[in-house]
């Protein structure tokens, strides 16, 4: 067992029931969730020992958040208590050709206005966990994280220091929202991350949208996907950054419903390829984390490239058939899936 931090924000998700849109909804179910959280639930729950790290209020809902991540194994003692809010993402799903709709409320939540004094890095990196009984190997976060606010970026450039200095391998989900911030800030912040990462998640839009390196032969809205394109994507970003891997993932987007699901994986200049998964979509959200915690379960495990990529990818596609942000999946069903075993029959 091995154990990995993430850092982010954990948030409360509020979404109408069913596909309704927000201007009928009369009610809205709460979840929680958030890129790193996710990330962490998805290694808890393939038995790694995952601790999240994050700052929330000292009130009623910050606990529920803690507690949600509890109920899964998740370390939450490095968890800082403070500030005023918890932030918070409208869910509207999407149908046929309506695409879903993420609405943000987070502005001054308790990570966004968090200080350095909140997390004693030195010691979150280097104490054992009580579950492993080990200190990390391994440190993740998003492009999500720094793009919460000035203070939050200073924040991840602090961790991303301390990992190094620790030792600990540091992958980042690039992540791009633009809703969170322009393209520009993006690019200049993130470029100043990247000397820190060692290995590079991104989906098919974000080396484009955050570092300007767009894939040939491509057009992302009719769902025609390059591979040999995103091979030179993904060798344009080591070559710039230095990365010992880069993986992207492929989503081809039939409609809201319906997509393709695919990644690729670079590493030590060579370039692998997964399966192919025709996706019937439940729930979209955490995909790519899903994904994410995949690649460093593969890693820290001993997996190959090939074998690592497929069940990323795999446990990716069980996610989008999950309700919530988190993918409640265990190793045995992912390894399953990448074993060939897409049927869906009943297991009895």
């Amino acid at each position: 067992m091995e154990r990995v931090i993430t850092f982010g924000e954990i948030m409360l998700r509020l979404a109408p029931e069913g596909y309704y849109r927000f201007v009928q909804a009369q009610s809205f179910g709460a979840t929680y969730g958030g890129g790193e959280a996710n990330v962490a639930v998805s290694l808890a729950n393939f038995g790694f020992d995952a601790a999240f790290v994050t700052k929330v209020p000292a009130h009623e809902i910050g606990q529920a958040a803690v507690n949600n991540l509890r109920q899964f194994g998740v370390d939450t003692s490095r968890i800082a208590r403070g500030g005023s809010r918890i932030g918070i993402y409208y869910l509207e799903k999407g149908a046929s050709q309506r695409p879903s709709k993420v609405l943000y409320d987070r502005a001054g939540s308790a990570i966004a206005e968090a200080v350095p004094e909140d997390f004693d890095w030195k010691a979150i990196f280097t104490e054992k966990g009580a579950a492993s009984g080990k200190s990390a190997a391994w440190f993740h976060w998003t492009g999500i994280t720094p793009a919460i606010s000035d203070r939050a970026a200073a924040l991840t450039k602090e961790a991303c220091k301390q990992a190094k200095a620790a030792g600990l391998t540091v992958s980042c989900d690039l992540n791009y929202r633009k809703n969170l911030w322009p393209r520009e800030k993006a690019g200049q912040v993130m470029s100043g991350l990247m000397d820190y990462v060692d290995v590079c998640i991104a989906n098919e839009e974000d080396a484009a949208d955050v570092f300007g390196i767009k894939a040939q032969n491509t057009d992302i809205s009719s769902g025609k996907l390059s591979g040999e394109g995103y091979k030179e994507v993904a060798r344009a970003l080591a070559d710039r950054f230095g990365f010992e891997q880069v993986a992207i993932t492929l989503r081809e987007s039939l409609s809201a419903n319906d997509n393709n699901w695919a990644a690729m994986l670079y590493r030590k200049g060579e370039a692998y390829f997964s399966r192919k998964y025709p996706m019937h979509i439940v729930d979209r959200v955490g995909g790519g984390d899903s994904f994410g915690a995949g690649l460093i379960y593969g890693n820290l495990s001993g997996l190959g490239p090939q074998e690592t990529l497929e069940f990323a990818v795999a446990a990716s596609c069980l996610k989008h058939s999950i309700e919530g942000d988190f993918n409640q999946v265990s190793v045995d069903e992912v390894r399953k899936l990448a074993g060939g075993d897409a049927s869906g029959r009943v297991q009895r």
